[in-house]
């Protein structure tokens, strides 16, 4: 179990590292600053997201799904506002940060579950 949450962590930090390459307005100060975000963006996710998923519930299936975009972008946001070396500089950022480190972790989700069907 350790060993999936850090390897769900490495692809959230390549995801971070790409969204800071791509996105004006995404930064770290230095490397500690992105392994921290990664590890922190995964315990967010596990712990605070299922909860603001099942409040938000009826605002997602209204919008359709569109509004976990959201959701995911202001999981980001926190953990900018919580980590000092780790900038998001708006919503709009925060929006395609998600995106580009949802796909990335939707890769690296599917990388893991081939290796267990191998193995």
């Amino acid at each position: 179990m350790l060993a999936r949450f850090i390897v769900r962590a490495i692809f959230g930090a390549i995801g971070l590292w790409l969204s800071s390459m791509l996105v004006a307005g995404v930064a770290f100060s230095d490397m500690g600053s992105l392994i921290l975000a990664a590890v922190l963006l995964g315990l967010v996710n596990a712990v605070l997201r299922p909860i603001l998923f099942i409040v938000t519930l009826p605002l997602t299936l209204l919008t359709l799904g569109l509004f976990l975009l959201i959701l995911n972008a202001a999981m980001i946001g926190l953990v900018a506002v919580m980590l000092d070396g780790f900038t998001v500089d708006g919503l709009w950022q925060g929006l395609v940060a998600a995106v580009v480190t949802g796909l990335t972790s939707w890769v690296g989700h599917m990388i893991i579950r081939e290796d267990q069907k191998d193995g």
